[in-house]
């Protein structure tokens, strides 16, 4: 007799997130229409849930059920919205998942609003929920994430930016609300501060992983499955590392084109960028960064207690590498 197989982590929180998608829609509701359209448009847009799913595989991997966990986790994907909204305008975005962002659609004006209330709807939440210590990891988190935002603004157009530069602008910008996630699962179900260390560093470890990703695909997905258009980083002179290692590796000549093209913000040699890219073994050398992230999110989770749902953990940590958008 055959065992059936395991269940993905997806499905392991299929009516998890369903219950998370209920909430979401009825804290978007607003006496102010174009408040919900805004929000209902960039929400519903196709996104991941990887930080909710985050939060919800780790409550249920250390025996959590309370009810809790999907308000928190709409409380995590609220703060997640607000700063795409914040970002594209910031970004001057004009694609995102496949279709015209918020402020392509709505405004500038409109986006920064909206992600104001999105911001303040989830403090509400947190109140609600009433976990002073949750409230404290979700405030400095949040806060972290404005300085993070502020770091990149600084480091924009600026091509001498170290490995570490980068790693310190990710971990606070991207990562940080994945480690927040993780270790809020971890405190709503009460666990002990070495498991909430764990499920901190697995979440943080997931995060930066993500990002390195993320940034390599700007320069080997296809648009179509991207979401975004090819050289947004680029064009906004973002000096992420599969250029950090490009131009460390690259010809003298060719790491003058990739820093004057970081520098000026210039898609003009986009085609030429991306071979130098691809040819000098960077997007290898990201890859790696980042399959060393997954491997430490791996062995956090791996001094969890073992059940489908820490499975799940492990399984979404091995196939973040294979992601294409």
């Amino acid at each position: 007799m055959t065992s059936a197989p395991a269940l993905s982590f997806q499905e392991l929180v299929h009516d998890d997130l369903a219950a998370v998608d209920r909430v979401i829609a009825e804290r978007l509701e607003s006496s102010v229409p174009l408040v919900g359209e805004v929000a209902r448009y960039i929400i519903g847009a196709g996104g991941k849930r990887l930080r909710p799913v985050l939060l919800l595989l780790t409550a249920q991997a250390l025996g959590c059920q309370r009810r809790e966990r999907h308000t928190l986790a709409a409380v995590v994907e609220f703060i997640h919205t607000a700063t795409l909204l914040h970002d594209d305008v910031v970004d001057e975005s004009t694609l995102r998942r496949g279709r015209a962002t918020a402020n392509e659609t709505f405004g500038n004006a409109a986006s920064v609003l909206v992600g104001d209330f999105l911001y303040s709807r989830a403090f509400q939440m947190m109140v609600d929920v009433g976990d002073m210590r949750i409230m404290r990891i979700l405030a400095d988190a949040t806060n972290v994430i404005a300085e993070g935002e502020v770091l990149q603004l600084m480091n924009m157009h600026d091509a001498s930016l170290s490995e570490e530069s980068y790693l310190q602008v990710i971990r606070s910008k991207t990562a940080k609300l994945f480690e927040a996630s993780a270790r809020i699962g971890a405190v709503l179900a009460g666990a002990d501060d070495e498991t909430e260390r764990r499920c901190a560093t697995y979440g943080q470890a997931l995060g930066t992983a993500f990002q390195v990703v993320d940034d390599v695909l700007d320069y080997t997905g296809a648009p179509q499955e991207l979401g975004k258009n090819l050289g947004d980083d680029l064009r906004e002179g973002k000096a992420t590392l599969p250029l950090i290692f490009a131009m460390r590796r690259a010809s003298a000549e060719h790491a003058a084109l990739v820093r004057s093209a970081i520098e000026t913000g210039g898609c003009d040699q986009l085609d030429a960028i991306v071979q130098i890219v691809q040819r000098t073994g960077a997007i290898e050398a990201s890859m790696e960064a980042a399959r060393a992230e997954a491997l430490r999110a791996a062995e956090a989770a791996g001094g969890l207690p073992e059940n489908a749902y820490s499975q799940g953990l492990l399984q979404l940590a091995t196939q973040l590498l294979e992601r294409r958008h």
